[in-house]
């Protein structure tokens, strides 16, 4: 028997519907804002945002908390 959809995606104790994309959380470290999940048919999918390196001696973060770049 088929399900009449597109499937969800458990993520922790979370539900989440088909196309749906969130920072996951995880204890004890709270939101990744740096890392994106997606749901596609029922299986959850994760990627950390790519930063190009930085070509500099002290890069900072203000910006961006994910990715260091030269002031």
């Amino acid at each position: 028997m088929q399900a009449d959809g597109p499937r969800a995606c458990r993520f922790g104790r979370r539900w989440y519907l088909n196309n749906e994309s969130w920072h996951p959380y995880v204890p004890p470290f709270g939101e990744m804002k740096c890392i994106l999940c997606w749901c596609v048919s029922g299986e959850t999918h994760c990627q950390r945002q790519e930063c190009p390196p930085a070509a500099c001696a002290s890069p900072t973060r203000r910006d961006n908390p994910c990715c260091a770049k030269c002031r």
